[in-house]
């Protein structure tokens, strides 16, 4: 059985050993990230830091020098602003094909014409498998036929029924329509298109002509429901 004694002095005997060991691994440690040395070289002048990135030059670094200190001098103004280099100049002639706002008056419509005649096959064929043969009945949002009113607890909001102005019709069939190629219509499609969901709901004849100047004439039934945001202007 060991002593009190014995166990202290083994102890005693370990720490010489443990010591060495540690400045073994020091040593090694040292090897390692000073990398191979030959003989005679000097001790490493340079602290061992990980070689990340790369110098940043005076003019780039000046683009972040941009302290502001409190009696408002701005220690370095910047040659141009710092913004992300993302996509690329949008020409008039591709931006024109986006500047396509339509107004309630009119403005904005496009030169062409059509009728609920010639609309009709045109939503059979590109139309109709979503929103139903006659703007109803389809996996799509109704676009006519409404029989809920719109103070009904589950009102139908159809074309006819509830949107406002009928130039908001050619907009967004010129926009979003066909689904598969949203902005494909020529301009006449879109005036028969309109003319034709028009029609559907029981606001213009079939051979009505619809084109710039008549479609802002349509007065649709909710015209009164909504209210303008337009700065100045009455409701």
């Amino acid at each position: 059985m060991s002593t009190p004694e014995s166990r202290h002095g083994a102890a005693a005997a370990r720490r010489p050993c443990a010591a060495r060991a540690s400045a073994v691994a020091a040593g090694m440690l040292a090897a390692v990230l000073s990398g191979p040395a030959a003989a005679g070289d000097p001790p490493q002048a340079e602290p061992i830091v990980p070689r990340l990135g790369r110098p940043l030059g005076e003019a780039a670094a000046a683009r972040f020098d941009l302290d502001v200190f409190p009696d408002g001098r701005l220690a370095q103004r910047p040659a141009e602003p710092i913004a992300p280099r993302l996509g690329r100049p949008l020409g008039e002639a591709a931006a024109a094909r986006f500047d396509l706002d339509v107004f309630p008056d009119g403005r904005g419509l496009p030169a062409g014409r059509g009728t609920a005649a010639e609309g009709r096959a045109l939503y059979a064929a590109r139309c109709a498998a979503c929103h139903g043969p006659q703007g109803r009945g389809g996996t799509a949002e109704d676009l006519a036929g409404a029989e809920e009113p719109l103070t009904a607890r589950t009102p139908d909001k159809t074309i006819g029924s509830y949107w406002p102005y009928a130039t908001t019709v050619f907009d967004f069939v010129r926009r979003a329509k066909p689904m598969d190629a949203p902005g494909s219509f020529t301009n006449d499609e879109v005036y028969a298109l309109t003319a034709f969901l028009l029609f559907a709901n029981g606001l213009v004849g079939e051979t009505d002509p619809i084109d710039a100047t008549t479609l802002p004439r349509v007065r649709m039934p909710n015209r009164d429901g909504f209210f303008g945001v337009d700065a100045g202007r009455e409701r």
